[in-house]
């Protein structure tokens, strides 16, 4: 019996041997030299930034919309009827190009008589002119009563006033026939046909189409009151670059310069309405399309900027990680300013010397031993 207990007391003794070391080695006391009871955790890899400081321009953004400089509809100044379409439905055209023809005959026929008109009282002006020098010499030698002298003279006025007003007339009718041409009275792009061939247009009847410039064109939009200060000081200082953004378009392919700014602020609204003029030398821009413009007003200087990967969020608001002392992840809350590509200008909360941790932010916390990667 004694036996029996001594064995027990050995086996007990030996059970809590074996559970020692294992704890003893779980705590890695043994391989690292440790605190016995020390929690064990290894370095996360974590790939590190530089902060970035450079000088960069500072935009004010806004949504906008195109607008034509000059849209006016194709009318007809005299009556006759269409008689050709030179240039197709939504065409591009030159200034003085002809789009229209209206029968001419009737205004070339007018033309023709006023003509005659004016031929008829030339023969007579010159009869006028050759019998009044005649009776110049016969009036001086007392042959010729100053009665009939003076007759001569004013036939001679009359014949000359005829002559000015055949000549008025011939003016008119050129003109009249010159409208039966329609032309381009700028570079512009044509509309929808409205007056087929063999429509009868009248003088301040329905347009015949439309023609819209499409280069330069307006873009305009509402900037805020509260902007209107940093614009102004920015237009009094040079020309306002404009850079236009379509719908889904992250690079400008449009460029221009802010050209007008309103004199009164919308008193519902608190915005004015200000234009910039661009180009649009490709034509790609159509009035009444919605777009995006961003204004250059200032630039900068020492900016500090990481990627916006390298930000975090929560209740406190936006955050990084740097790599702090002993390799320690530092959470620091921070500001934020304008953006520049794939980097954000950080107002507050870093310096120019951090590194900022820009991967495996899921996989860490505040005082996580980080293992910095180039």
């Amino acid at each position: 019996m004694r036996n029996w207990k001594i064995g027990l007391a050995a086996a007990a003794v030996i059970v809590v041997v074996v559970v020692g070391v294992v704890i003893y080695r779980s705590t890695g006391a043994g391989a690292t030299g440790g605190p016995a009871g020390g929690p064990g955790m290894m370095a996360m890899p974590v790939p590190v930034v530089k902060i970035v400081k450079k000088t960069i321009p500072i935009y004010l953004e806004y949504a906008a919309r195109t607008e034509s400089i000059r849209n006016i509809a194709l009318q007809a100044k005299v009556s006759g009827y269409i008689q050709k379409q030179h240039v197709a439905d939504g065409a591009d055209v030159k200034k003085g190009d002809l789009i229209y023809t209206i029968d001419p005959r009737d205004f070339q026929a007018a033309l023709d008589q006023v003509k005659a008109q004016l031929q008829r009282d030339t023969a007579a002006l010159e009869y006028a002119k050759a019998n009044l020098d005649r009776g110049s010499s016969l009036a001086k030698s007392g042959y010729l009563a100053q009665d009939t002298f003076d007759q001569r003279t004013s036939a001679l006025r009359q014949a000359e006033a005829a002559i000015a007003m055949d000549e008025a007339t011939v003016r008119t009718a050129e003109i009249n026939l010159s409208y039966t041409e329609i032309r381009a009275p700028f570079d512009g792009r044509l509309g929808r046909n409205q007056a087929p061939i063999g429509t009868l247009v009248s003088v301040g009847g329905t347009p015949l189409n439309t023609l819209v410039q499409l280069s330069p064109i307006y873009v305009s939009f509402n900037p805020s009151e509260t902007d209107l200060t940093e614009i102004q000081t920015a237009r009094a200082a040079g020309n306002i670059v404009a850079d236009i953004f379509l719908h889904g378009e992250k690079d400008s392919h449009h460029k221009g310069v802010l050209t007008f700014l309103d004199n009164a602020v919308d008193r519902a609204t608190g915005t004015i309405v200000a234009r910039a003029t661009i180009e649009n030398a490709d034509l790609s821009l159509l009035p009444g399309q919605f777009v995006r413009i961003r204004l250059a007003v200032r630039e900068q200087p020492n900016a500090l900027l990481v990627p916006q990967t390298a930000l975090g969020s929560n209740q406190l608001g936006k955050y990084v990680y740097v790599v702090g002392e002993g390799n320690k992840a530092d959470l620091r809350l921070v500001s934020l300013g304008p953006t520049e590509g794939n980097l954000v200008t950080i107002l507050k909360g870093v310096s120019e010397g951090d590194q900022v941790i820009n991967g495996n932010l899921q996989k860490i916390g505040p005082g996580a031993p980080v293992h910095p990667l180039p």
